[in-house]
């Protein structure tokens, strides 16, 4: 049998080239897969040092928005309305803690969110501080005005006192007093007598004083006759006058024109019989005033 592979004629020079090109191929795949394979690593680490960064860049905006938390409570104030915003600032805080921020978008959102929040907790911290300035500077004005109406108060308190002080000495001053009394029993004959039995009258003599600072005109001269056992003696029991706010008994009064200058006066009352021996007390009453006393005794000889 014939070799057909033996019939073709073989070229000079020519040789199998199959097995070199499937290992240079398989070089050059070699290399490619070992560079993709680097490539895939370095890439693969670069996302991971790019994870961890954000990763920690989260946690330390959350750190700080904690920390805004807690500054959002320190921040105290009355106003209603710094209030409220106060309030809403730290529940929008407490909405991006419960976000998971895990790409470069939502983390830049993130820290503009804190940028914003961070200028408005500075302008409320300064409105703060202002109204609370304001506050103290109030609280001191209202302190001193207080302590103004406390010192006007206890000086009208004093000028009271002194104006109550310098009225009652006028008072006193403008008091009409007697002087040189002298209380005489009389018989029928009108001759003095200490006997009991031969009184008739009694006459009591006094002088009104002079006095600038009382207020002239017509005067009630009230006199009070008191026996030695205390009771008054009268010609009625309807004869009643007004001392310091209660109704007393009087034995005989007078009415006496005052020109603020000595002025002689006289009173008398007759023996009902009601006399009695012993002491007696006479007492003079003017204007709500006692200005005088003085005393006999009437005896059995």
């Amino acid at each position: 049998m014939t070799d057909l592979n033996s019939s073709i004629p073989t070229q000079p020079g020519t040789k199998n080239s199959t097995p070199t090109g499937m290992i240079v191929t398989s070089i050059i795949l070699g290399v490619a897969l070992i560079l993709l394979i680097v490539m895939y690593f370095n890439k693969k680490s670069k996302m991971v040092e790019m994870e961890t960064a954000l990763t920690q860049e989260k946690d330390s905006l959350a750190n700080e928005l904690r920390l805004m938390v807690v500054s959002f409570d320190t921040l105290k104030t009355n106003n209603d309305s710094l209030k409220a915003g106060v309030e809403r600032q730290k529940n929008k805080i407490v909405q991006l803690l419960s976000i998971n921020a895990s790409n470069v978008r939502l983390i830049r959102s993130y820290k503009n969110e804190i940028t914003t929040m961070r200028e408005i907790m500075k302008s409320y911290i300064v409105q703060i501080d202002s109204l609370n300035t304001r506050n103290k500077m109030l609280t001191s004005e209202n302190t001193e005005i207080k302590q103004q109406i406390s010192e006007v108060r206890n000086t009208n308190t004093e000028l009271s006192k002194a104006k109550e002080e310098l009225t009652n000495k006028v008072d006193i001053a403008s008091v009409i007093q007697a002087k040189n009394i002298v209380a005489v029993s009389l018989n029928k004959k009108r001759k003095e007598t200490t006997r009991i039995n031969a009184l008739d009258k009694l006459r009591i003599c006094f002088t009104l004083r002079e006095n600038p600072l009382a207020k002239p005109g017509q005067k009630d001269v009230y006199m009070r006759v008191i026996r030695p056992d205390s009771l008054v003696v009268t010609s009625s029991p309807d004869n009643l006058f007004e001392y310091n706010g209660n109704k007393i008994i009087y034995s005989a009064n007078r009415q006496v024109d005052y020109m603020n200058q000595d002025i002689d006066v006289c009173i008398y009352m007759d023996n009902k019989g009601d006399f009695i021996i012993g002491n007696y007390s006479v007492e003079l009453y003017l204007d709500n005033n006692i200005i005088g006393r003085t005393n006999f005794m009437l005896s059995k000889r």
